[in-house]
């Protein structure tokens, strides 16, 4: 048979007409696919592209690296990201970074929410090489050019290749925090471990080498990452186990741990580091910084800082400042500066010094071995009692009365623990007033509130608001926490059955805290 025949035979055998349009399958033609027009163009807005399920398929097509923002027109927090997200695609465009960003109308797409596990807003996902099944979630912060920086380290290099002295210096000439890792082969796993770590460590810049001269150089003969500053010791260096190889959660804590000031001064742009920096203790030295005298007394308080690296983080915080929050935190007025304030941010225990010892670096030192000794027990914060406490329908709990009113053997008491910023608590307040005003002539049956802001107990924390906590009346001093409907009729059936009732999802949530990473997201 003629060569020149069998493509044409093939495509009688195929059937032409099954490859236009449709796919010829064992059971005849199936669905059609979507068409695409022609040299269609996806909508843009301040740079960003508009998208919907109909033009995600060609965004992805068009756009290698692709951010994507699902948000909500009503979302709150979606309008304070929008001009920084705005910002940060400037930024990458001005810089050909090779990134797009996009945003979806969630509400309005409710097949793309669906599809992409979408449960608040604002939540944006990154794309890359066209994979639409396996996006990465964003985790970075909420700032231009955070976004920038965390988009950056993943389309490029998250760490720079170094060939020599020239260039390591070039690199510590322009940032006053540099990570370095020394490997001799860049071809193992310690390798892709630093580069892993370094795409989210977003606040430090990293370099790699495996040159003999620059080990010699820094006094190295081991694989050793080594974080250089401009500030303290200048320079730590982290070993890496010759068997056990490089762990990220380990560099992690080592390079958080060392990169932090001696002493960091508390304000608005060092708290979101103070709080990442995972280390429990805080250590915190009031002081008013018009004060020459008390200026003085930093010297002290870094040098006993040093042993203490990693287990104690030491702050001061300037009273003359606005720091108003952090003194009402620790129940400090701003006369008392000069002063001390031990804090456990995991079981938020507070411990102050015993008098009026002046501060030295042999005081500040004795105290935290005091406090980790067990020899300076915990003070807990509370308001003074109201003289009219109990004569409202709501009884007014503080730290000082808390004890004997919620464990009095002869009551049941239900306790709303509350801030008075909290948006749900204020939401509740009515539906507690009632309740308290249908129980009142009850004498076994207490409804109480208590301001988790301005009191602290000893018994236990309260971690979200509002919180509800039933008390029973007996010698046990049983504790039950309240996680059904809030509402009057089911209020009224737990404390009728003396706080037993089957756990029902709550219709509001406690109070979302703010972080140092995207921020609180907006339910469904």
């Amino acid at each position: 048979m003629d060569n020149q025949l069998l493509p044409v035979l093939l495509l009688l055998l195929l059937g032409v007409s099954g490859l236009c349009g449709q796919r010829q399958g064992p059971e005849g033609p199936s669905e059609e696919l979507p068409e695409e027009s022609p040299g269609e163009e996806v909508p843009k807005e301040d740079g960003i592209l508009l998208l919907s399920n109909h033009t995600l398929s060609l965004a992805l097509q068009e756009h290698p690296a692709l951010m994507v923002e699902f948000y909500a027109p009503w979302c709150g927090h979606c309008k304070a990201l929008a001009p920084e997200y705005s910002k940060a695609a400037a930024l990458l465009a001005a810089e050909s970074a090779g990134v797009m960003l996009a945003k979806v109308d969630g509400p309005a797409e409710p097949e793309l929410t669906k599809e992409f596990g979408v449960e608040g807003y604002p939540t944006l996902k990154f794309f890359q090489n066209g994979n639409r099944t396996h996006p990465e979630e964003y985790t970075g912060p909420q700032k231009a050019e955070g976004i920038a920086e965390w988009l950056r380290r993943r389309v490029g290099p998250s760490a720079i290749r170094l060939e020599d002295e020239e260039g390591v210096q070039a690199l510590m000439d322009t940032r006053d925090i540099v990570v370095i890792g020394f490997f001799q082969n860049l071809q193992e796993q310690n390798m892709a471990t630093f580069l892993a770590l370094a795409k989210d460590a977003l606040d430090m810049t990293f370099g790699f080498t495996d040159r003999p001269q620059l080990f010699h150089k820094f006094g190295l003969t081991k694989d050793t990452v080594v974080l250089f500053k401009k500030f303290d010791e200048g320079r730590a260096d982290f070993l890496v186990d010759d068997e056990l190889g490089l762990d990220m959660g380990d560099l992690s804590r080592f390079l958080v741990t060392h990169s932090m000031h001696l002493v960091t001064e508390f304000n608005s742009q060092t708290s979101p580091k103070i709080f990442a920096a995972r280390i429990l203790n805080h250590l915190l030295l009031f002081v008013n910084q018009t004060l020459p005298q008390h200026r003085e007394l930093l010297a002290d308080f870094r040098e006993a800082a040093p042993p203490f690296r990693g287990q104690v983080l030491f702050v001061m915080v300037d009273v003359a400042a606005d720091n108003g929050h952090v003194l009402q935190y620790f129940g400090l007025k701003a006369e008392e500066a000069p002063t001390l304030r031990l804090v456990n941010i995991e079981t938020t225990k507070k411990y102050a010094p015993t008098g009026r010892t002046p501060i030295t670096a042999a005081s500040v030192t004795a105290f935290c071995h005091a406090v980790f000794h067990g020899e300076v027990k915990p003070y807990f914060l509370s308001q003074e009692v109201p003289p009219d406490w109990d004569q409202r329908p709501v009884k007014t709990l503080v730290g000082k009365n808390f004890e004997k009113v919620a464990f009095d053997e002869t009551k049941n008491v239900f306790v709303k623990f509350y801030a008075p910023w909290c948006s749900h608590c204020r939401e509740m307040a009515p539906v507690w007033e009632a309740l308290a005003e249908k129980y009142k002539d009850h004498e076994d049956i207490v409804i109480a509130e208590l301001d988790s802001t301005a009191n602290e107990l000893e018994a236990f924390a309260v971690g979200g608001y509002p919180t509800l906590k039933f008390f029973p009346a007996g010698p046990d001093r049983k504790v039950i926490e309240y996680k059904s409907t809030r509402d009057l009729e089911t209020f009224s059936k737990f404390l009728d059955s003396g706080g037993d009732l089957p756990e029902e999802p709550a219709v509001s949530s406690p109070e979302p805290q703010a972080n140092s990473t995207l921020g609180p997201k907006e339910e469904l």
